[in-house]
């Protein structure tokens, strides 16, 4: 019984499940879907921040104090959104190696 019962202790902290590539088909073409999806983003990010930017130019040189506080919060917003989608491939590495280590 007790061996039974140190059986049952170990597969409660150590599964056997770890991620492996290659075991679903498909597993490329989702690779592809999401790279072009962050690339799309990235561009749109591109787009979103040079539109902010002249708003930011216009509200301040037409003394338009809305628009220049709202072309800033565009500028920052996109500026967070180009480090998060650049840095989503280190971020999701960095958190799944963490949760990893928990035992």
């Amino acid at each position: 019984m007790s061996l039974l019962a140190d059986h049952v202790v170990r597969l409660a902290y150590d599964p056997g499940i770890s991620p492996k590539g290659g075991g679903l088909p498909g597993l490329s073409v989702l690779k592809t879907v999401v790279n072009s999806i962050n690339l799309f983003g990235i561009i749109a990010v591109v787009g979103a921040l040079a539109v902010s930017l002249a708003v930011w130019a216009w509200g301040h040189h037409t003394g338009g104090h809305q628009a220049e506080a709202t072309g800033k919060k565009g500028a920052t917003v996109a500026a967070g959104a180009a480090l998060g989608l650049g840095a989503a491939n280190g971020i999701v590495a960095f958190f799944s190696n963490l949760g990893s280590q928990v035992h």
